[in-house]
């Protein structure tokens, strides 16, 4: 596709969003006068270093406010994937700052790189992040003010942006082939040199581009980076300034098929959408210095950066999707809790006012405090994932109304995985399943747990040979009847405690089986199984009616 002709100037409207504060800036020493000094990645530095000759600028914003309502930030991601536990994170971090500031969350798709999009990845994004209890408070899906949230349906919006570039002398035609641009990085790296554009194009007279253009000769748009970035005040990182024209060719902005690259992109979406702060990874952060030139090329006045240190592995080597098990739907499949996985990606990190495990969402918010983020990157150690599952399951469990969730997703689980095998539909009733879970709360660690081989016992009758119960005892039938003079006793509740000082009596009442014998028979019997929970609370789960039906086959047999 070849880039229309840009000649004439579009005036894009001026930012009205910022607050006062934002608007405040420490300035530095006049043309003229000494250089003062500065310590760079402090938080609190004010004192920037200043070449000669050069009036500097320091932008110090720290405010949670804006003249149009408010904090505003965004989640970014590109549907070239799904939902990862990096970008859950991100996308955590952002929702957590917004709530605890009574902003708005904005989930915006850049879906830009046409190439690499995957089918029913922007809808499986939104869907995750409503999984995971922080869905956005405007999206694709949603709509809102400032539709739409799909940069591939804001082209014409970047159009005029670049042509606003272009116009001002901020950015030009550069008519230079992928064979030349190939050649230049087979160069650099040939002399050991990171490899950047020559910005050949940028020395174009205005006659050879008008000729280029009037040959419809294909081309693509070029920021021009200049030297005098000015410093700014990261929110976690401190002061920062990268003079990206020193170690960078200029950036291609608009492609040659007329999609905007990230640069342009973010930059224009962030302004029309009014965003406040922009919370995103630490691989940004050298970028940003080049965004800045952006903004001041448009006239703009910037949003407030904070950038995230990294989500690594235990050992400190980088997430990969190659992984495949770090991806949010491997997880929500596996049985793990939303709840659970926002605990353990912030408990890993920092942030918060203390750390522990167990965190609700609203306690995330009220702890959060962006001052206390550190540079360290956080190192998420999976492992222990279970054990934070078994902690939120519990306190699900322990809740009426989440409980009685629980108890419709266990009733789905235990139908999908043993159909036709479930004679008896009883085990599906509500009061059983509920009864089940009160027991089994703080021993299992997700909810399919339940519906492993170790607890089929409790939805489907086991068949168990009576020479193998023999073999434990020959008093199998005595033993048979003791219990089910237990559990047969009218108006008698069953528990756990009760039961297993009753057990406790049943040695006394046979010709010589020790206890533990007399166990083995009994867990046999109801489960197949010679391992599992205590036998009292077999009985209580299983109750009076199914153990009475079980211990029945056994005499029967």
């Amino acid at each position: 596709m070849v880039l229309p002709a840009i000649r004439q100037p579009i005036i894009l409207r001026q930012s009205v969003f910022n607050c006062n504060a934002w608007k405040s800036r420490a300035y530095g020493t006049a043309v003229g006068q000494p250089p003062p000094e500065i310590l760079y990645g402090s938080k609190s530095g004010t004192v920037i270093k200043q070449g000669p000759g050069r009036q500097a600028r320091v932008f110090s914003r720290r405010c949670y406010g804006t003249e149009s309502g408010g904090v505003r930030v965004r989640f970014a991601p590109s549907p070239t994937g799904f939902l990862h536990l990096g970008g859950l994170r991100t996308a955590l971090y952002n929702y957590i700052f917004a709530k605890k500031h009574g902003g708005s969350f904005i989930l915006r798709l850049e879906d830009t790189d046409q190439s690499r999009l995957v089918p029913g990845a922007a809808e499986r994004i939104e869907n995750m992040l409503e999984w995971a209890g922080i869905p956005p408070d405007e999206s694709p899906r949603k709509g809102g003010l400032f539709s739409a949230y799909q940069q591939s349906q804001r082209l014409g919006l970047y159009q005029e942006a670049a042509k606003t570039l272009v116009a001002n002398g901020a950015a030009y035609h550069c008519f230079c082939s992928p064979q030349r641009l190939e050649l230049l990085k087979k160069e650099a790296l040939r002399n050991r040199q990171t490899p950047r554009y020559d910005n050949r194009c940028r020395h174009l007279s205005p006659g050879q581009v008008e000729e280029k253009l009037g040959q419809k000769q294909p081309h693509v748009l070029r920021f021009r980076l200049e030297e005098g970035v000015e410093p700014f005040q990261d929110m976690v990182y401190g002061w920062n300034r990268h003079e990206v024209a020193t170690v960078e060719g200029d950036p291609v902005i608009i492609k040659a098929d007329g999609f905007p690259t990230y640069h342009l992109a973010n930059v224009v979406d962030d302004h029309h959408m009014q965003i406040s702060h922009v919370l995103r990874g630490t691989e940004w952060l050298i970028s940003t210095s080049k965004h800045l030139l952006m903004y001041r090329a448009f006239g703009w006045e910037a949003p407030t950066f904070g950038h995230l240190p990294l989500l690594l592995n235990k050992d400190g080597s980088k997430l990969s999707k190659r992984q495949g098990d770090i991806f949010i739907e491997h997880f929500a499949l596996a049985g793990y809790l939303p709840e659970a996985l926002l605990d353990i990606i912030t408990n890993c990190g920092s942030g918060f006012t203390e750390n522990r495990v167990g965190r609700t969402l609203n306690e995330l918010i009220a702890e959060f405090e962006m001052t206390k983020i550190t540079t360290h990157s956080a190192l998420l150690d999976l492992e222990k994932l279970p054990e934070f599952n078994r902690i939120h399951l519990l306190r699900r469990i322990g809740d009426a109304g989440q409980r009685q969730a629980l108890v419709k997703d266990l009733q789905v689980l235990v139908e999908r995985e043993y159909e036709e095998q479930l004679t008896e539909k009883g085990v599906l009733q509500t009061e059983y399943i509920e009864r089940v879970l009160q027991l089994r709360k703080g021993h299992v660690t997700c909810l399919q747990d339940l519906v492993s081989p170790a607890y089929s016992y409790l939805w489907v009758r086991p068949s168990v040979p009576r020479d193998q119960l023999l073999k434990v005892s020959p008093e199998v039938d005595t033993i048979s009847k003791l219990v089910l003079e237990l559990v047969q006793v009218e108006n008698s509740v069953l528990t756990t405690e009760k039961l297993s000082t009753e057990l406790k009596g049943l040695q006394n009442k046979t010709k010589g089986t020790k206890f533990g014998a007399i166990m083995k028979v009994i867990r046999l019997a109801l489960s197949g199984q010679q391992q599992g929970p205590s036998v009292a609370e077999m009985i209580v789960s299983l109750g009076p009616r199914e153990v009475s039906e079980r211990l029945q086959r056994v005499l029967s047999s």
